[in-house]
């Protein structure tokens, strides 16, 4: 079956394209990654270079794959030659591999907070929070829960775009605001909520002066990862889309409020944290998990409470899941001319079998995570808008459709002029940084 055989659906409606993109971007990097790398990097410090980061860079790159994405209505593979241009596709292979390895480590984690959420109902890990986190996070309960999550993440796929991916995170989304917006009002009642906001919120220059250097390429992991830039999910949703739509404007939306879902969440972890004494940033990838968990077992309600919130993460999980399988699962299709229904079940089976490792060895798991948001997120991120600013030739005149502001070449044209040179620089600058830590963090390890 050649490409233009294949007939691809639509979203049905703008809010479910802004929705499912916000979905995708909103996942366990907001509430699971983000608080310990705010702890990791300086607090405040860290949230302020983020902003930035994502304001000025992540948004003009997210364009950058909407471009490619709309005007090829291909997957990030085929994308490149739909566009002419066959040699570049191997940078949409680059970016399907890194959202392959991400979901496989993904839904070992997400297979953790769906068992802290029934676990929070019987009170399972209140008595001593780090040897329950311990016993599931490896091992056999560890595959079994990672099993599920990826079972249930292939049903909404399996669905399709309208009446699988669309109407889900149409509930999902609203869903996860309205319960963070209900944790942060109860997070405000706590003994440590000042001391929480004021670490969480208030910088100080010089930790931003003297620290920049390992800030950067956590702050832009952090933005590629919950963003989902990099990794092929913007191409591919894109790809979806109707030249009606504004793509500035959409790429505003779902950075905003996947942003906001961020900022969210650290105004519940932070007061919880400081309440009970345990230092941000201390506890890594089971921060959440140890940390938030002990603190809620400490907490008026607390099986309510832990349940409302691990239920939060468990959407927020979900929303991006299925963003990253349907990058799969539309290059099946689209080359294999596979039915989706058989083609979700044959990869989330290759994914699980994949993500297995993670859930036998935590090392295994924090490496995963260092490679992909160190190394390919940026990596992809930065090939792709080398060909969509210097290669493609008519990425601002895509950019100006569903705009009549945009419709006399400025606005596009100063974006493209942008991500040509100030955001090349700066991804190519944090891509040497990112490059050299993992460097030194693979030598620690093996040698």
């Amino acid at each position: 079956m050649s490409l233009e055989d294949v007939t691809r659906e639509k979203w049905a409606t703008r809010i479910g394209f802004i929705l499912a993109a916000v979905g995708s971007a909103v996942g366990l990097g907001n509430i699971w990654r983000f608080p310990f790398q705010v702890g990791q990097e300086g607090g405040a410090a860290f949230l302020v270079i983020y902003l930035l980061f994502v304001g000025l860079i992540g948004i003009p790159a997210m364009l950058v794959e909407f471009v490619v994405g709309r005007r090829s209505e291909r997957n990030p593979i085929n994308a490149f030659d739909r566009l002419g241009h066959g040699e570049w596709r191997f940078v949409g292979a680059l970016g399907v591999f890194t959202g392959f390895v991400i979901l496989a480590f993904y839904s070992v984690v997400a297979g953790w907070v769906t068992r802290y959420t029934f676990a929070s109902l019987t009170g399972a890990y209140f008595g001593e929070p780090s040897v329950y986190f311990n016993s599931i996070a490896e091992g056999p309960a560890a595959i079994g829960f990672h099993a599920l999550f990826m079972v249930a993440t292939a049903v909404i796929v399996a669905a399709g775009i309208q009446r699988g991916i669309e109407l889900a995170v149409k509930v999902m989304v609203p869903a996860l605001l309205a319960l963070l917006v209900g944790l942060i009002g109860y997070a405000f009642t706590l003994e440590g909520a000042a001391e929480g906001y004021q670490y969480y919120l208030s910088p100080e220059i010089g930790v931003i002066a003297s620290n920049w250097m390992s800030i950067l390429p956590a702050a832009a992991g952090q933005a590629f990862f919950t963003l989902s830039l990099g990794m092929g999910v913007m191409i591919t949703y894109a790809s979806y889309l109707g030249e009606d739509r504004n793509l500035a404007v959409d790429g505003g939306w779902i950075a905003a409020l996947n942003t906001l879902v961020s900022i969210l969440a650290g105004l519940v972890v932070f007061p919880v944290l400081f309440t009970i004494g345990v230092e941000p940033g201390s506890g890594g990838a089971g921060e959440l998990f140890v940390g938030v968990g002990g603190a809620i077992a400490q907490v008026p309600g607390s099986r309510l409470v832990g349940f409302v919130f691990f239920g939060v993460v468990v959407i927020a999980a979900l929303s991006s899941a299925i963003s990253i399988l349907e990058v799969l699962v539309s290059y099946a299709i689209d080359n294999y001319g596979m039915e989706r229904k058989k083609a979700t079940a044959v990869i989330s089976s290759v994914v699980f079998l994949v993500g297995i490792p993670t859930a036998i060895d935590l090392d295994v798991l924090n490496l995963y995570d260092q490679i992909t948001a160190s190394l390919l997120l940026p990596l992809g991120v930065f090939l792709t808008v080398v060909f969509v600013g210097w290669v493609y030739p008519d990425s601002a005149e895509e950019v100006a459709k569903g705009t009549s502001k945009g419709s006399d070449g400025t606005l596009p044209t100063a974006w493209l002029w942008y991500i040509r040179i100030p955001i090349l620089l700066v991804v190519g600058l944090v891509l040497v940084i990112s490059a050299i830590d993992l460097y030194g963090t693979l030598t620690d390890m093996f040698l």
